[in-house]
C-alpha cells in the first residue's frame, strides 16, 4: 500500500477563496494573476494579495502555484519578466505552464522556481513526461482523459511529479487541443476565455437536438483509495471561475477522506450526506468518475442539459462562517517579563519555534501602575490575519509602567520576529531573479546550431508559394500526384501492402510524409512503433507530429529522418520556436495569431535554423476529444469514418472518429483559406499547406488547381463558403 503523503491541491480565483481553502485545509492553493492566466474571466489577484497569499501559505507550511497557463505573444515577453519578478521574490512555489517558451524564459531567469507542466500541454503518456522532466520540469499535470493505470505508469517511469484532477468540471476536448471557441467566436481556450461551446445544443447525423458534448462534472470521492494507492503526487480540485464557498467547502470533505483513509484505510467509506454536501456546491446535474476506469461513454455525458443544480443558502453560510469569514489560524503561547529598570521582554511559541524580542525599559509607576490584566489585554490584540494568541502568562513586578505604545511596539516587534523565523524555515522568501539583460532569444546566425539540435534539422529555403498537400483518402492521393505537388502528407490511411507498393512506384515524382496522431497515449506504443517503422521505408523522407509525446517517442527510437511539427504544437513565439526546433526540421504557424504577430515572431527566428509553413486550405480541427459523439448517440462500431454535427445555426461540423487511435476529431463547418495572401506572396512562411479531409477527388483537384493558378494571377475562389481564420483579426 502507498502510503505517501498526497497534497491537496484547491484553486482559488480570489482572496477570500485562498483563506477559505487554506482553512479548510489544503495543502496547497492555485491562482492566477492579473495576466498570463487561463482564467481571463475569474477575479483573479493582484500581485500585493499573491505576495501576501504566500506569506501566508508559508506560515501555515503550505504552498502557492501560480497560473503562468497561456500562450503568449511575441511582445507579451517583455511584460512577462516584471510580471513574475516581485513574485518570485516574495517566494512563489511553482508556476503552471502551457507555453514552451514561457517555460524556458522562466528556467532561465527565475531558476530556483518550480516548473509545472500544465493540462493544455495535453501530455498523454510517459514519453511526453520523461522529455519534459529532462527539461527541467518537476511536475505535469497530465491530460485528464488518462486512466489511472496511465498515471501509474507515468508515475513509475517518468521521473517527475504527477498531479491529477479530482473533482470538477470537465472539458469534453483534451486540454489544449480546442479551437471551437476561438475560430467560432474569437474567445480562445488557449488565452483563458473559453466560450464554452461544448455545453450548447447539436443534432447528431441531423438527428434530435441534445448535448452531446457536454461532459458531467467529476466526483472521485468513492475511489479516492485508489488514487492515494496509485502514488499520485497531488490531488486537483477544479474551480478558480467558482465561488469562495465551492473551494472551502469541497476542499473541506477531501481533507477529511485523504486523512480518513490514511488513518484507518481498511475502513473507508463516504457517507451520503458528504456525497449530498458535494453535490450541492455548484455541480451539474449528474456526477462521474472521470476517466480513471473509462476510455468514454454515453455515461459521462449530460445528455439532456448541461446545467448547474442549485446551491443551498444555509449550507453555503455555514461553509462562510467555518472557514471564509473565520480563515485560517496559527495558535500561539505567548509570555512576558517586566522587570523594573530592565528592558521588557516577550516570548512567543509556535510548534518547536520560540522567539524572544526586548523593548522599552520598564519604569516604575507614579500614578497608575499597570495591572497584568491591563498587560495581557494590550499583548493578546493582534493585527495578523494569522496569529492568534491563545496562551499568556505575564511575569511583573508590583507598580510597573510602560506606555501603551511601547507595550504595543514589543508586541508588533515579537510577532514580527516569529513571522520572519517562520519563514526563514520555508526557505523561499528573499531570493532573487536573475537580471533581465534580454528578454527574449537573441538573433543568430544561420551557421549556428542551436543547443542540443538534432543533426540535420533546419533548412535554407526561402522561396515562397510552395504547395504542400495533406491527404487523407486514395482518391486525394491520386489528385495531389497528377497535379505535380512536392510533397503529400498521408494522414488517417492505413499503410497496406498495396499502398506502400503504389508510393513506391511514385517516389521520384514528390516526398512523401507520414502524419502520425493527434493524440498518442502509451497503449498505442506498439502500433506507433510500427508507423516509425513504415516511416523509415525509403519511401519516406520524413513525418508530421502533432504532440510532445510522439516526438518523445521518436528520439527515445533514435528517429533520423526529417521531423515537422504541425500546428497544434503550438509555436507562438520566438522562445517557443528556439524550444521546438531544437529536435524539427520544420514547424508549422499556430491558427490563432493574426499576419502582424506571426510576423513579429518570424522576424525575430530569422537565420537560426528550421522552416517556418503555414496551412493556407482545409477544415481546422477544431476539437480533438477520448468522448466519442458516435458511440454517445448509436454506439462503437469500431470502424473509422465520419459523422455529422449540426449547431443552432444549423451548421454541419464533420466528426471523423479514429477507431486505431480511439478519439475524434470535429472539424469546422467551412475550410480554412488564405488564397488572398496566398497570391500575394504575403505568408510568414515559405510553404503553404492544403489540408484534405471530406473533399471529394474531384474537389481535392479542383482547389489544388485553383491554388497553383494564384502564381499567374489573382481571382476569387470557386468555392463560396470559407474563412480567413485568425489571419485578420487574431485573438485577444
Amino acid at each position: 500500500m502507498n502510503q505517501k503523503k498526497v497534497e491537496l491541491l484547491a484553486p482559488a480565483g480570489n482572496y477570500d477563496a485562498l483563506r477559505g481553502a487554506l482553512a479548510a485545509g489544503a495543502d496547497a492553493v492555485y491562482l492566477g494573476g492579473n495576466a498570463f492566466g487561463a482564467r481571463a474571466y475569474a477575479e483573479n489577484f493582484s500581485k500585493e494579495e499573491i505576495c501576501r497569499g504566500v506569506r501566508m501559505a508559508h506560515l501555515l507550511g503550505k504552498k502557492i502555484y501560480l497560473t503562468v497557463n497561456t500562450l503568449v505573444k511575441e511582445r507579451e515577453f517583455e511584460n512577462l519578466y516584471d510580471f513574475l519578478q516581485p513574485l518570485y521574490e516574495a517566494g512563489l512555489d511553482g508556476a503552471i505552464i502551457q507555453d514552451m517558451g514561457v517555460f524556458s524564459f522562466i528556467r532561465e531567469y527565475f531558476p530556483l522556481l518550480e516548473l509545472h507542466v500544465s493540462t493544455q500541454m495535453t501530455v498523454t503518456s510517459v514519453y511526453g513526461a520523461r522529455l519534459l522532466a529532462k527539461e527541467g520540469a518537476k511536475r505535469v499535470v497530465p491530460a485528464r482523459e488518462l486512466s489511472l493505470k496511465e498515471l501509474a505508469e507515468m508515475k513509475k517511469d517518468g521521473k517527475i511529479e504527477v498531479e491529477a484532477f479530482v473533482h470538477g468540471a470537465m472539458c469534453y476536448c483534451y486540454s489544449g487541443q480546442c479551437l471551437f471557441s476561438s475560430i467560432l467566436g474569437g474567445r480562445s481556450g488557449n488565452r483563458g476565455r473559453c466560450a464554452q461551446p461544448c455545453r450548447l445544443p447539436y443534432g447528431v447525423n441531423h438527428g434530435k437536438e441534445g448535448y452531446p458534448l457536454s461532459m458531467k462534472d467529476m466526483c472521485t470521492l468513492t475511489i479516492l483509495p485508489e488514487l492515494i494507492e496509485a502514488g499520485i503526487d497531488s490531488f486537483k480540485i477544479e474551480g478558480r471561475m467558482k465561488k469562495p464557498e465551492y473551494a472551502a467547502g469541497v476542499t473541506a470533505i477531501y481533507r477529511k477522506y485523504i486523512d480518513r483513509f490514511r488513518q484507518n484505510p481498511q475502513e473507508y467509506r463516504v457517507e451520503k450526506e458528504d456525497m449530498d454536501f458535494l453535490q450541492s456546491l455548484y455541480i451539474r446535474t449528474e456526477i462521474q468518475e472521470g476517466y480513471y476506469h473509462r476510455h468514454n461513454g454515453r455515461e459521462m455525458i449530460t445528455i439532456g442539459s448541461p446545467s448547474y443544480s442549485g446551491s443551498d443558502e444555509k449550507l453555503l453560510e455555514g461553509i462562510r462562517r467555518d472557514y471564509i469569514r473565520t480563515g485560517p489560524g496559527l495558535a500561539v503561547s505567548a509570555s512576558a517579563i517586566l522587570r523594573k529598570n530592565e528592558a521588557a521582554r516577550m516570548s512567543l511559541t509556535l510548534g518547536d519555534t520560540t522567539v524572544t524580542v526586548s523593548g522599552d525599559v520598564v519604569q516604575m509607576a507614579k500614578k497608575q501602575p499597570l495591572s497584568k490584566e491591563k498587560i495581557k489585554e494590550q499583548l493578546s490584540k493582534s493585527s495578523h490575519e494569522l496569529f492568534d494568541t491563545a496562551f499568556l502568562e505575564v511575569e511583573a513586578d508590583p507598580a510597573v509602567f510602560m506606555p501603551v505604545s511601547s507595550l504595543n511596539q514589543l508586541r508588533r516587534d515579537a510577532f514580527f520576529r516569529l513571522e520572519q523565523e517562520l519563514l526563514s524555515a520555508f526557505g523561499r522568501e528573499g531570493r532573487n531573479a536573475r537580471p533581465l539583460s534580454f528578454a527574449q532569444i537573441p538573433k543568430k546566425k544561420e551557421t549556428e546550431a542551436e543547443p542540443g539540435r538534432r543533426e540535420g534539422a533546419g533548412s535554407k529555403n526561402k522561396r515562397r508559394g510552395i504547395l504542400h498537400v495533406l491527404v487523407s483518402t486514395r482518391e486525394q492521393l491520386a489528385e495531389a500526384l497528377a497535379a505535380g505537388i512536392s510533397r503529400i502528407y498521408l494522414d488517417k490511411m492505413r499503410l497496406t501492402k498495396e499502398l506502400s507498393a503504389y508510393l513506391s512506384a511514385h517516389r521520384g515524382e514528390c516526398e512523401f510524409f507520414l502524419a502520425f496522431p493527434w493524440i498518442f497515449r502509451g497503449k498505442d506504443a506498439d502500433r506507433l512503433e510500427k508507423m516509425i517503422s513504415q516511416a523509415e521505408q525509403d519511401i519516406f523522407a520524413g513525418v508530421l507530429i502533432r504532440n510532445v509525446d510522439t516526438l518523445s517517442f521518436l528520439m527515445e527510437k533514435s528517429f533520423k529522418k526529417q521531423v515537422v511539427s504541425d500546428i497544434n504544437l503550438y509555436t507562438w513565439n520566438s522562445r517557443a520556436f528556439g524550444f521546438w526546433s531544437r529536435w524539427t526540421d520544420e514547424i508549422y504557424l499556430p491558427a490563432e495569431l493574426n499576419f502582424h504577430e506571426l510576423q513579429e515572431m518570424k522576424e525575430r527566428t530569422d537565420g537560426r535554423g528550421g522552416r517556418f509553413s503555414s496551412l493556407i486550405y482545409g477544415r481546422l480541427p477544431m476539437m480533438i476529444s477520448a468522448n466519442c459523439v458516435r458511440k454517445t448517440t448509436k454506439g462503437c462500431n469500431k470502424e473509422p469514418g465520419y459523422s455529422v454535427l449540426t449547431d443552432r445555426y444549423r451548421k454541419d461540423f464533420p466528426v471523423y472518429t479514429d477507431c486505431d487511435f480511439c478519439y475524434n476529431i470535429i472539424y469546422n463547418s467551412v475550410p480554412l483559406s488564405l488564397h488572398g495572401l496566398f497570391a500575394k506572396k504575403q505568408m510568414p512562411a515559405e510553404v503553404g499547406r492544403l489540408d484534405f479531409t471530406v473533399e471529394s477527388g474531384v474537389e481535392c483537384a479542383n482547389v489544388i488547381r485553383y491554388f497553383q493558378s494564384l502564381s499567374e494571377k489573382y481571382v476569387e475562389p470557386f468555392y463560396r463558403d470559407f474563412t480567413t481564420g485568425h489571419y485578420k483579426r487574431g485573438v485577444e
